[in-house]
């Protein structure tokens, strides 16, 4: 969540930061209101303890004085002070609560060189790696769902039969595709994240610390009869790792991978891009999580860049880096980039991947701090990105491999992991 100090020291300028990501500006008033009223509902609490805590030694002193009728006076009137206190303190409760609710829904603050724009169409390509258009002329490009069916490696009706529209099965050489993709994943980012196998279910506060409760409550699973949610993504889990910890200056930056089964109900328009492996509930994703010292998050999203970048270019696919617009970023997002891969079957550029600088606003919600090695205690800053997304890389191997003989070429980096170097051969 964002510092409620900016709300009240420095109000416009945070509310004209926050319009840029579409935030309506009642919601910012009603923040800082409920804000200031903490204040000084805090301050007439805190001069009535110390009124109580200032009586009740007086207490002490009158009756070592020997004047007890004066102490049992003060005793009443400290009596009907301790009622008032306790009524402030609820009304404190009260409003703590009220702008809890309020401030769990104002997003991070867009970073200041993020671009200006409202939607998807004012994000800004910054450059494509790997494509050119003569390479897709004079042919025919099937989508990977055509090819994927005839092969038999994609069972569309299946999945439809078994948990409706938007899941997927793969068969033979399509679920072995899809387990190379991950064992190439982890094995390019092992020697610089830990891997951590967490839990695909996490606890109500987990999500919502992570500010995906906000972002996905219309898409989030939730299992019934249990306070336990489907990771929307493993920096669900991740980032819950150090919730309420302080770390030391000397073990940062943190950085961790995890290989989830994702779920989400991926609302939208209706039967836009659902075919095949477009768009699905349930997919399979490495996931890169950091957590770093506020002044070294610029150069960890560089590399962190980079690093989702690795697997599409040992794969051979074209792709394409968008920074996103204020408007289009995520909740919790300061900074994206959007990695795109070209899609020949349907001829059109993909996202599979976004990389996210937070900054300090999850490990607010979380309370993960750390300590200076010069003292002092801080909030880490916090990264997250796809390592690889398989869904539409599966597909992008699919649809860039096909061959005039109705085959598949695997890409070499693949072959390893998958045993073959010709699907459908």
């Amino acid at each position: 969540m964002i510092d409620t100090r900016l709300l009240l020291e420095n109000f416009d300028a945070t509310a004209a930061r926050l319009a840029r990501k579409g935030v309506e500006p009642d919601l910012i008033e009603s923040a800082r209101d409920l804000a200031q009223q903490r204040r000084e509902q805090r301050r007439q609490v805190d001069a009535a303890r110390a009124e109580m805590n200032s009586g009740a030694a007086q207490v002490g002193t009158l009756m070592r004085q020997g004047q007890g009728d004066d102490a049992e006076k003060l005793r009443a009137r400290l009596a009907e002070s301790k009622v008032q206190l306790e009524e402030l303190e609820g009304e404190l409760r009260v409003t703590e609560r009220e702008l809890d609710d309020v401030i769990m829904r104002i997003p991070n603050l867009p970073a200041d060189d993020t671009p200006d724009g409202r939607s998807e169409a004012d994000n800004v390509v910054l450059r494509t790696e790997g494509y050119d258009p003569a390479d897709y002329e004079g042919r025919e490009w099937a989508p990977h769902w055509e090819i994927a069916t005839r092969l038999g490696i994609f069972d569309g009706e299946r999945a439809a039969k078994l948990s409706g529209a938007m899941f997927s099965v793969l068969r033979g050489d399509g679920a072995r595709l899809l387990r190379a993709l991950v064992d190439l994943a982890l094995r390019l980012h092992g020697d610089t994240y830990e891997e951590i196998a967490p839990p695909h279910l996490v606890r109500t506060d987990v999500i919502s610390r992570t500010g995906h409760l906000t972002k996905f409550d219309t898409q989030a699973y939730r299992v019934r009869d249990d306070d336990l949610w489907l990771v929307p993504t493993a920096e669900v889990p991740l980032m819950g790792l150090h919730q309420d910890e302080i770390l030391l200056e000397a073990e940062l930056p943190l950085r961790y991978m995890a290989y989830t089964v994702c779920w989400r109900r991926e609302a939208g328009a209706a039967g836009k891009d659902t075919r095949g492996m477009q768009r699905l509930h349930e997919f399979h994703k490495v996931e890169l999580v950091k957590l770093c010292r506020p002044e070294d998050g610029e150069a960890e999203f560089a590399s962190l860049l980079a690093d989702a970048e690795r697997p599409l270019q040992v794969l051979g696919l074209p792709y394409r880096v968008v920074e996103l617009c204020a408007g289009d970023l995520t909740f919790s997002a300061a900074k994206v980039f959007d990695l795109e891969v070209y899609s020949p079957g349907v001829d059109r550029w993909l996202e599979v991947s976004s990389v996210s600088l937070v900054t300090d606003f999850q490990a607010r919600r979380g309370l993960i701090r750390f300590r200076r090695e010069s003292g002092g205690v801080e909030l880490v800053h916090s990264l997250n990105g796809s390592g690889l997304a398989t869904p539409r890389v599966w597909a992008a191997v699919i649809e860039h491999g096909q061959q005039p003989d109705g085959t598949i070429r695997v890409p070499d980096a693949l072959v390893p992991y998958l045993g073959r170097e010709v699907i459908g051969s």
